[in-house]
């Protein structure tokens, strides 16, 4: 039909009113008669002679959402002030592409001849989408494609355009600056690289104090780069943020629960490449056929009656290996990978959003830009230190869906000691935080009871700070021990307080909850604390021609209790019945005489040169404990006590690395760093 018939008729429609019933086909009917005698037909006052009224009409009937329109008339506000590159972080699922194609009417001409909008996408998915978007909202605009095969003419009212083919071959330069006065941006956490930079200065961009017609505004879920590049050198000022906690708060999308796996993948190995794990390395460390079925069965026992489940892998491998082990759980489970022939892809795909199958796997396909509002599940069987890309994930599941009450994201948590970000990090959560079942709310109010703990940790620790030079005022006594060298753990007499205290004997601590009782015989006791309860044997040395490689006879339990106390007294009656009481004794007279020769000679065996013992500076019975004690494990307690110290300030030191990244990472309105 041609443009003036079309118009004729939509001219009859409207004129002959009695007619318009019959002259119209069915879906033009209830347009028009919706159009014509609905809110917009009232307002208007008269009836819509112009197809093109008719069609704007119907554009300005798609009411937009409140956060909507806020975000338009803040660009409004800063295009005003003279300002031209302008960015906007909303959540994925919020309406992007209706924002800005709603944005390329409200902006006038800066100038007569400055009447054009560029659109940049770097994805096929997201330019067709914006391009389908736009010529809908309006009709009487040319909206061409510069992508591939695809070239546009340079001149068209809307260009939409694949930031790869742009940069190629000189196909920018039919692009006339003087004559764009907006230049969108898709996914705008990409207008750092170096082909969007090349775009934004051949539209007189780059440099903010640059006289131009063309005003930028990148939009993006994600406004924040992993790999240190600063948003700075292409926009100046974030002018809106809503995150998806405030969508979902909202009811404008989906709500979100969670839980997290651990996975048991260990990642300490694999390297960190631009902001991220190293490819290769992390499939190697992950997919593995044990890693691969605990993520099947946490997604069986988590979300097996799940409807639409979305899962991202690492690579090819990964997702075959996760499809063959989904399939050999009974799962029909399919995958699409950029290798997957277009037509078999949206044949996949088209059967996913029906519903026919549940499961559909991927790598790096439907990070962004993909609409799936099916999606109920979001399995993340790929662990990675960008945050950008788990929001990314994340995203897929938000949009809401008749029938579908929520999203629940499975993140696969593997083992690592620095770097990893997981789900509960995006709410300021430590990143083995683990939680099952959480929604978005409830996330927040623990990371809440998690900030006031600290708090009040900080206010008790600054407490005991103020009072520890005057500790005769409490009633405790309170004692800290740090121990510089193993010399000092040996000599530490403290353990030994408690149980001498309770005991006639002279038993010495080599450990928390273990103790050892010597004999002059070589016999010796030992209580030890396992699984919770106390346990007491009794180890016995062997006669020199019984021997073989070890000196001792097989421990013998001698009882299992469940407290301190009725351990050490079943110990203390056999030792009555087994060692001579002038050894064991802790009030023995030769414990206060000068050390022997030969356990000087022992123990000096582990000290350096200057802090040698002398006979006269430790007591017999004090070199007799501590030499129990370097027999029974004191210096693996040490090695213990200092790679837990180790432990402990790299937990530390990851922690602030980890706060440096969520203040790195929070996205506020306002000027941009350029740095």
């Amino acid at each position: 039909m041609s443009r003036l018939s079309r118009t004729l008729r939509y001219a009859t429609c409207s004129l002959i009113h009695p007619l318009r019933l019959l002259v119209c086909s069915s879906p033009l009917r209830q347009r028009c008669s919706r159009l014509n005698h609905g809110v917009l037909g009232a307002s208007y006052g008269r009836p819509f002679s112009t197809e093109r009224q008719w069609r704007q009409a119907e554009v300005n009937e798609i009411r937009l959402r409140p956060y909507q329109e806020e975000c338009i008339q803040a660009i409004l506000d800063y295009l005003a002030k003279g300002e031209r590159r302008l960015g906007i972080s909303l959540a994925t699922g919020s309406g992007k592409t209706v924002i800005f194609s709603h944005l390329i009417e409200r902006i006038s001409p800066p100038t007569s001849d400055a009447t054009l909008t560029l659109i940049l996408a770097h994805r096929q998915e997201l330019i067709e989408q914006a391009a389908g978007h736009c010529r809908n909202l309006y009709p009487d605009k040319v909206v061409d494609v510069e992508m591939g095969k695809q070239h546009a003419s340079g001149s068209a009212d809307i260009t939409v355009a694949s930031v790869q083919s742009l940069v190629s071959g000189g196909r920018m330069l039919k692009f006339d600056p003087r004559r764009f006065k907006l230049l969108l941006v898709d996914e705008a956490h990409h207008v750092a690289a170096q082909s969007y930079l090349d775009i934004v200065r051949h539209f007189g961009l780059l440099d903010a104090q640059q006289e131009t017609p063309t005003a930028l505004v990148g939009v993006s879920a994600t406004l924040d780069r992993n790999d240190g590049l600063s948003l700075g050198k292409a926009i100046d000022h974030i002018v809106y943020h809503k995150d998806y906690i405030d969508m979902i708060e909202g009811d404008w999308l989906a709500n979100l629960i969670f839980t997290t796996v651990q996975s048991g993948a260990n990642l300490a190995k694999v390297k960190t490449v631009r902001g991220d794990f190293q490819t290769g390395q992390l499939s190697k460390a992950v997919d593995t056929d044990e890693s691969n079925a605990i993520t099947v069965r946490a997604w069986l026992a988590k979300a097996g009656n799940r409807k639409s489940t979305l899962v991202f892998c690492i690579d090819l491998s990964h997702v075959a290996n996760l499809t063959a082990t989904f399939r050999q759980h009974g799962v029909d489970a399919r995958f699409i990978t950029g290798d997957t022939q277009l037509k078999e892809r949206k044949e996949r795909l088209d059967a996913f959003r029906r519903g026919e199958y549940s499961v559909l796997l991927n790598c790096g396909i439907f990070t962004e830009g993909t609409d799936i509002p099916n999606i109920d599940c979001v399995l993340l069987a790929r662990p990675t230190k960008s945050r950008n890309l788990l929001v990314q994930m994340i995203g897929r599941g938000l949009r809401k869906h008749p029938g579908k009450e929520n999203c629940h994201v499975i993140d696969m948590v593997a083992s690592l000691a620095t770097g990893i970000v997981t789900t509960p990090t995006l709410f300021g959560l430590d990143p083995q935080e683990l939680v099952d079942n959480v929604d978005a709310k409830k996330m927040r109010d623990l990371k809440e009871r998690k900030d006031n703990e600290r708090v009040r940790q900080d206010q008790a620790s600054s407490t005991l700070g103020n009072t520890i030079g005057n500790v005769g005022e409490l009633t405790g006594n309170i004692t800290f021990t740090d121990y510089e060298d193993v010399n000092d753990l040996i000599e530490d007499s403290s353990g030994e307080r408690h149980v001498r205290a309770i005991s006639p004997h002279a038993w010495v601590q080599v450990d928390e909850d273990r103790y050892i009782l010597s004999s002059s015989t070589g016999h010796f006791l030992q209580i030890m604390k396992v699984d919770q309860r106390y346990r007491v044997w009794f180890t016995q040395k062997l006669p020199p021609d019984a021997r073989g490689k070890s000196p001792y006879m097989k421990p013998r339990l001698i009882a299992g209790v469940d407290t301190f106390e009725h351990g050490l007294r079943a110990a203390d009656r056999l030792a009555k019945e087994k060692m001579p009481f002038e050894f064991i004794s802790k009030n023995a007279r030769w414990r206060g005489g000068p050390a022997s020769d030969g356990q000087l000679v022992y123990l000096n065996k582990f000290r350096d040169e200057g802090e040698k013992l002398e006979a006269h500076k430790v007591t017999k019975g004090k070199a007799g404990d501590w030499i129990t004690k370097i027999k029974h494990g004191a210096r693996g307690r040490f090695n213990k006590i200092v790679s837990e110290k180790k432990k402990a300030g790299k937990v530390q030191e990851k922690r602030t690395m980890f706060q440096a990244m969520q203040n790195r990472a929070q996205v506020r309105v306002g000027p941009v760093a350029r740095f």
